[in-house]
């Protein structure tokens, strides 16, 4: 993992304002499930076959996402890449998901290295596990990106748009394993109150720096 920058003072109270406008989706998702699964999402997109559909067929939970994004796809692909728990971060609410270390605004070289296999931390643990880390599942460069967990897939797909920009899709599916009744509850929380917060942020926050370094690249 990179040696991350300790925070600002200015860094931390923008994550706790984060983290505060964030609460009353949190705190409220359960109530609006059927419309936050499918945010940004078209009815063909939500239909639509991704990778890792077939592999937790009993999933209780499963959202597609999606969002447009002004930048080529192989200027948002990088951004996917070098995602982790003290890697670049998850673009989202660092207080909540990189110990409060700011997640990277520039595409970190150290960090473009994809193979299958590799871990993607969602936790700082030195030796990531099934429980801690997604796995790099399979890929295609700037089109398709799988990580799965035993309980658990997250799927990402790129598809240029007319112009030059990208449509971002993603798609999770996540098994609430009820013989295992702490996992199992940690998981509902998990996705059931935070997964739509955060992934929204996490959009519009790969959205945001795809963009900017593009524009910056045009200048």
């Amino acid at each position: 993992m990179l040696d991350v920058p300790a925070r600002s003072h200015g860094q931390l109270v923008a994550e706790i304002g984060d983290v505060v406008h964030d609460l009353p989706a949190l705190l409220t998702a359960p109530f609006y499930r059927r419309w936050h699964r499918h945010w940004g999402a078209t009815s063909a997109e939500v239909a639509a076959p991704l990778p890792g559909d077939g592999r937790l067929p009993h999933a209780q939970f499963r959202s597609t996402r999606a969002i447009t994004i002004d930048a080529p796809p192989e200027a948002v692909w990088p951004w996917l890449v070098q995602v982790g728990c003290l890697r670049a971060g998850w673009y989202s609410n660092d207080l909540l998901d990189n110990l409060g270390h700011p997640s990277a605004t520039t595409i970190v070289a150290d960090l473009q290295h994809l193979e299958i296999g590799q871990w993607v931390p969602m936790s700082p643990s030195a030796t990531p596990s099934d429980r801690t880390a997604f796995k790099v599942h399979s890929f295609e460069v700037d089109e398709r990106l799988l990580w799965t967990k035993p309980d658990s897939t997250w799927a990402w797909q790129l598809t240029p748009t007319g112009g030059t920009g990208t449509r971002l899709v993603t798609r999770v599916h996540a098994v609430y394993d009820w013989r295992r009744p702490l996992t199992a509850l940690f998981g509902v929380v998990l996705m059931e109150f935070g997964d739509f917060a955060m992934q929204r942020r996490m959009l519009r926050g790969i959205k945001a720096r795809a963009e900017h370094a593009v524009a910056e690249g045009q200048r």
